[in-house]
């Protein structure tokens, strides 16, 4: 069964449907002060050249940061980035969900073309008591593979990586590899039945290797996971896809509406984004509330007045609007965060139907 006839093409949207997916110029009262927006840019432009071009400004503060963190039981915890995940997408979520619940003018689905709203009735919200089953789901596999791979991060030695992983040094160069690409199991004894503990690298990232890292995964992570979501809107994986499109309405809490396989997907491809440039795991604890809040705000249904994809250059971000048309459509805007290869892929498309 193809994806393609779940959702609606664009010729055959109502008027009031095309409104809905028109990008809003307006506020409450019919106005909007783009000179607002050069806030957040400003400072988002000053602080990024800063960390790149003075990284001593910043370098005190992460070496205190980070000596604290590198001693504390919760951080060095192998369980760590999932249990943060996890805090980080119920605190972002909520947040946004209430948001979402009592602002019906910034509802994408009441927008109209001339700036005014409609008065759609709030689609069905779930409270938290009655998504357990949703977040052992989410948790389950990854405490999992935390509690029996080793974690190999960049600048950790080979040698703290198997001590962490309860191997003697003896049998280091035969059982232990560097890469994370060659996964390794905790070895298990009655002494150390599970991997708890996982081995950090000694001293910090700079504030210049942070925000290159930082920048570097996300444009791995969108470039991977536009080619995975084409593949998953073939029809042979409609069953597993069509679990995150079935709603009334996007909104903030269809960001974790996914199919057991298409999380672990995400999840091992924003790892995978991180490991292959070798990422700090400082940078890796920045890189999972940036991404949390992106997935939310995507999916969010609401057209924020500072939203990330107002905030970057014009054309870059995909943001909330261009993420809502994927979800009303289901045939184009397939990138997650920025535009650059679903443009790409709409010019290749439109020139193979033109020969």
């Amino acid at each position: 069964m193809s994806t393609s006839g779940l959702f609606k093409k664009d010729d055959d949207l109502d008027e009031d449907g095309r409104h809905a997916m028109t990008v809003s110029k307006y506020g409450h009262d019919g106005l909007l002060d783009l000179s607002s927006i050069w806030i957040p840019r400003s400072l988002l432009l000053l602080v990024t050249i800063s960390n790149i071009v003075l990284p001593e400004i910043y370098q005190p503060g992460l070496d205190l940061l980070y000596t604290a963190l590198r001693h504390s039981s919760i951080y060095t915890a192998s369980t760590f980035e999932t249990w943060w995940t996890v805090f980080l997408y119920a605190f972002i979520e909520a947040s946004y969900t209430y948001r979402y619940a009592r602002n019906p003018h910034l509802r994408l689905a009441n927008r109209k073309a001339n700036g005014t709203t409609s008065s759609k009735p709030i689609p069905k919200l779930r409270r938290p008591r009655k998504r357990i089953i949703e977040g052992l789901t989410y948790i389950f596999p990854l405490l999992l593979l935390d509690l029996t791979l080793i974690k190999k991060y960049g600048g950790v030695p080979v040698h703290d990586m198997a001590l962490s992983g309860n191997y003697h040094l003896s049998s280091l160069n035969k059982t232990i590899h560097g890469t994370f690409l060659a996964p390794t199991l905790h070895n298990f004894t009655l002494s150390s039945p599970l991997q708890t503990r996982r081995a950090l690298p000694v001293a910090p990232p700079t504030s210049r290797e942070l925000v290159l890292q930082l920048a570097t995964s996300l444009f791995i992570y969108d470039t991977l996971f536009f080619g995975f979501h084409l593949i998953l809107h073939h029809p042979f994986f409609a069953s597993v896809h069509n679990q995150h499109h079935n709603h009334q309405e996007i909104n903030p809490q269809v960001t974790n509406q996914l199919d057991v396989f298409e999380r672990l997907g995400l999840v091992l491809l924003a790892n995978f984004s991180l490991n292959i440039i070798g990422s700090h795991v400082l940078t890796r604890t920045v890189f999972v509330a940036l991404f949390v809040w992106l997935l939310v705000d995507i999916h969010s249904g609401m057209d924020l007045p500072w939203g990330y994809d107002k905030i970057l250059p014009n054309g870059w971000a995909a943001g909330s609007k261009r993420h809502s048309m994927h979800h009303r459509f289901g045939n184009k805007y397939y990138e997650p965060f920025f535009n650059w290869w679903d443009n790409a892929y709409e010019r290749i498309h439109k020139a193979r139907k033109r020969c």
